[in-house]
């Protein structure tokens, strides 16, 4: 039986966003500068703030990667919203099917992570009496961690491999949005926004478990985009006016009122009108050869903390000094090797891993069926 056909309307003619896949990569590397003061986080049990423009090479320069990269996670989300709608919103079959699209695709590089970070803070903590910056390492933390469950408020904090408890709230944007989904395409715009204010909303006004409720709204906010952008709503012109009165908005809302939240919330929107009208004038597809190059920001972003981790171990046995990491080859070997890292992962681990998934799965099925 071949494949349906899209439902009508719910799909834009555009099927590649390339601009926007290259801007996955540039996130994952974003966060990439964020997390590189761990270097300089001695063996500690508590919190210890690094003095970043002293240690950081290149700060001058890159300062707002160093202050700012971690709001590259808020941007993920809602590229997630926009991509997730343009695949699964015109799919008639998607709800069967998506499930076990998303085990496939985040589960086998999780696990492998989780496992490799679980042997890697046990060799850490045998030589200096703690953990690396995650300092939660039980069994509590580690079965929460297997389901993807560990940032849902049973949590006591980040665990294991850090970096995947933005993960962890996605999950739960996922579910909304599988739930809402045969709603969403009565009415895409209209439902994704009303969802992703009411999230934003708890979020702003401090409910509990706030990292989920954000996740839900960014999420949504880029469903929502992708909602108008079916009905004809947002053409280069309109994304770049968009992009740059969001921008105005959130230097403002940083500097004047210093409000943060705000800031990263406009700030996030700003960058995804402004990728988007790249691909919207983008017609002749000149932005090919960036087609792929996304697929490795989910390795980039689960590799980089096990490779980090593993150059402390190194570096704290042969060096002892982590003096090293002050010096601008050794930052652009980390990032180098975070981002070959990604490619690797994608080409010899993800994709055979998400293949063996859904053949298995697929075999499943069809003894069941004979059964039957």
């Amino acid at each position: 039986m071949g494949k349906r056909p899209p439902l009508p309307g719910l799909r834009l003619d555009k099927r590649h966003f390339n601009a926007l896949d290259l801007s996955r990569l540039l996130a994952a590397c974003a966060v990439l500068f964020w997390h590189y003061q761990h270097f300089f986080v001695p063996p500690v049990e508590f919190h210890f703030n690094v003095n970043r423009p002293k240690v950081s090479p290149f700060y001058h320069e890159l300062w707002w990667l160093f202050d700012y990269g971690h709001v590259a996670v808020q941007y993920f989300w809602a590229v997630s919203g926009f991509v997730f709608a343009h695949v699964y919103l015109a799919d008639e079959g998607a709800r069967g099917r998506f499930w076990l699209a998303r085990v496939a695709r985040l589960w086998p590089l999780h696990l492998l992570t989780l496992g490799l970070v679980a042997v890697l803070q046990a060799t850490y903590s045998g030589m200096n009496g703690t953990e690396f910056i995650y300092h939660h390492q039980d069994m509590k933390h580690f079965v929460l961690s297997l389901g993807l469950a560990h940032y849902w408020g049973w949590q006591a904090d980040q665990s294991f491999n850090g970096p995947s408890w933005s993960l962890s709230t996605e999950i739960v944007a996922y579910a909304v949005f599988w739930l809402l989904l045969p709603g969403l395409r009565r009415s895409p715009t209209v439902l994704a926004l009303t969802a992703a204010v009411m999230a934003l909303a708890l979020f702003f006004r401090k409910a509990p478990d706030g990292p989920v409720f954000t996740c839900i709204g960014y999420f949504f906010g880029g469903a929502a985009v992708y909602g108008a952008a079916l009905r004809g709503g947002l053409r280069t012109g309109v994304l770049t006016v968009l992009a740059a009165g969001l921008t105005v908005s959130a230097v403002w809302m940083g500097r004047s009122l210093h409000w943060e939240d705000g800031a990263t919330l406009a700030g996030t929107f700003a960058a995804l009108f402004g990728v988007l009208a790249i691909d919207t004038a983008d017609r002749s597809d000149r932005l090919a050869a960036a087609r792929h190059l996304g697929d490795a920001s989910y390795g980039v972003y689960l590799w980089h903390f096990p490779i980090q981790l593993g150059l402390v171990l190194l570096i704290d046995s042969v060096l002892g000094s982590r003096g090293i990491a002050r010096q601008p080859a050794f930052l652009l070997f980390f990032v180098g090797a975070s981002v070959l890292a990604g490619f690797a992962s994608h080409r010899w681990f993800e994709r055979p891993a998400q293949r063996l998934v859904l053949k298995l799965a697929g075999r499943r099925r069809a003894a069941g069926a004979v059964a039957a």
